[in-house]
Parts: structure tokens; sequence; C-alpha cells
């Protein structure tokens, strides 16, 4: 176990911001996370659990004691006649997890290639992208409960998933620290083609009916073309929540933005691309002193160089504000904002 104090968070957050926090532990194992809960004081509070730090912004240093998970660790612990189930530490790359499942022959996290992040993060952040999300996956998460150190698990129905959310960033919120999480892989491949330019973006190279590593690339060259490097460019992915918004609300719109890009979540509403809101005020490539907006993906909030936690949030807080008088929508943080 790794035990730091006055401890700076610059590489463990992708925005680049240089907090510090009182206390920095880094826990490898589950008899080490229990030892460290158990011997917690008051003077250790507050506590905050982080991963890759992919999805988080730090507008001061924070005051309490910092959480990091090294539990490693990736095992078939099941099979049946269709599937493969497969338990992950939570302080493994979730990228490169994915990267070994398509290389075994494990099916159905393609779509999520080169999402940042680890392992723990990924349940509870409910992580998504063109079309699929975790939750599709996730069998059971396992956890130590941080007021008595036991250990508990919780099966993918418990979690209570929805978009980006789950009950870890709720109402368990600061009860429960994940060490493993079992998700369930095919062993058939079912390629999910249908959402965003996928499709476009393979028959670019000629390709109709691709490989799981013929998908997997696919994916991370249209992400890498979008997004900025955040070793370049401090960011955290996209910034924005997608707004879910009413079928009516929709209908209502499409009669003064006619393209107006959408997907149906169910029969009573739709889901708005936020970028596409955030690009229609004219936000895409503009800067707002040390912070600006991606000039290829308006959903992405980049540090042009010292900004602070303030400064990104200064302009977080404009954009959604123009999206409101603009269309009527409430956009939403992504982003942990500490």
């Amino acid at each position: 176990m790794k035990d730091f104090r006055d401890y700076s968070l610059l590489c463990h957050n992708t925005f680049g911001i240089d907090a510090q926090c009182q206390r920095f532990v880094e826990f490898a194992s589950v008899k080490e996370l229990q030892t460290l809960v158990r011997s917690l004081t008051t003077a250790d509070q507050p506590l905050l659990v982080i991963g890759g730090g992919s999805n988080l912004l730090f507008t001061a240093d924070y005051p309490g004691t910092v959480l990091h998970s090294a539990i490693r660790g990736v095992e078939i612990v099941d099979s049946d006649l269709t599937n493969h189930y497969i338990r992950c530490g939570s302080g493994e790359t979730w990228d490169d997890i994915v990267a070994q499942c398509v290389s075994n022959g494990w099916y159905g996290a393609e779509n999520l290639s080169l999402i940042p992040g680890e392992v723990g993060a990924s349940a509870v952040q409910n992580i998504g992208a063109y079309g699929v999300e975790v939750k599709d996956l996730i069998v059971q998460v396992e956890a130590v409960e941080i007021a008595t150190g036991r250990q508990v698990s919780f099966t993918n129905v418990e979690c209570c998933y929805s978009y980006r959310k789950s009950r870890f960033k709720d109402d368990w919120k600061g009860q429960f620290i994940i060490t493993y999480v079992t998700y369930c892989l095919s062993k058939t491949f079912h390629p999910r083609l249908d959402y965003g330019n996928i499709r476009a973006a393979l028959a670019e190279h000629g390709i109709s009916e691709p490989s799981a590593t013929e998908l997997r690339n696919t994916i991370i060259a249209i992400r890498q073309a979008k997004l900025p490097d955040p070793k370049i460019e401090g960011n955290a992915g996209s910034f924005f929540m997608n707004p879910i918004v009413s079928t009516q609300k929709y209908l209502d719109l499409i009669h003064t933005y006619p393209t107006i890009p959408h997907y149906t979540v169910d029969t009573e509403h739709e889901k708005i691309p936020a970028g596409w809101l955030i690009d229609q005020c004219g936000w895409k490539g503009h800067t707002l002193g040390k912070a600006g907006v991606h000039d290829k993906q308006a959903l992405v909030l980049v540090n042009k160089g010292g900004a602070t936690g303030a400064d990104i949030v200064h302009l977080c807080d404009t954009i959604r504000q123009d999206v409101l008088q603009k269309f009527g929508i409430e956009i939403k943080p992504e982003v942990n904002i500490l």
C-alpha cells in the first residue's frame, strides 16, 4: 500500500489541474483496502475514490483523502454455451480490458474502445459510446463497505443503471469502494454498427462486415480524430451528457431545426447530441480566457494552457446558459466537478 501526505494530483486528472490532497492512498488488494478503511479517522475525511482521473475537474485543493485502486487481474470465472464471464480488478485500465477481450474472442465491448478510465469507474459511471453501455455487460460488482470494511457484491439489477448513472453515484455515494467487476462477453461476434458514423467510417476502407478487430480499430480512429490528446490539451473527453427530452419537445424543435440529430430512447423520449446544441450556439473552436471548446468536437472542453478549474467551470456555465436560452434545453456536466 502506498501512502502519501500533501500529494499533488496533477498526474491523476486529465484536465492537468495541479490540485493537492491532504492524503493519497493506493491499495493493491481487498485485504489492504479493508485494513485501510478500518483505520480511517475523522482527520482523513472527506474521502474521494478516483480511477484514472478522466472524469474529474478540481476547482481547489482536496481537503481530505484520495483513494486509488491498484487491484489488478483478469480471469474467466465462468462460461456457458454462449458467454464467458470475465472478472477484472478495479484498477485495470478499461481500454486494456477491451483490447484483451477482442484479442481473446470475448465479444461485446468493441464499441467502448478507447474510453479513458479504469474498471471500477466503468461500473460507477455506466460508461457508454456508439450505442453500447457497460451496463449491457456488467453481471456483478464487488466492493468493500467503507463503514465496516466488509466485502459485499451487487447484481446488475441492484445497481439500478441508467444513462451515465448508477446507485454508486446516487444513494450509495460514499458508501462503497469497488474492487472487482464481472462482465459477460459473448462467444459470438454481433457487431453494433448503426450508431453515429461507424458504417461510413468502415465503408471508407471498403469494409461492410467488420471483424471485431476492425470494428475496434475503427472506433479508435473515430475517437482519435475528434478528441484531443489530454497530454497535449488537458480535457476529460465528453464534458456534457446528451440531454434526453420529451418526444413533444423534439417535435417542437424540428419545426425550427429540421436537421436536428436525435436518437430515440423510447416512445416518449428522444436523446439530442449535446455537441450539436453547443455547436449551434457557435462555441466550437472558441475560447473563454484559458479554457476553450475543442475545434473538432464541441462536447469537449479543453485547458488551453494554465487554465484553473474555475476557468473551466465558468466556460461550462456560460455554454449551458447559451444552450438553455437558444433551445430551452438544460445540458448537464458528465464530469465530476470538485
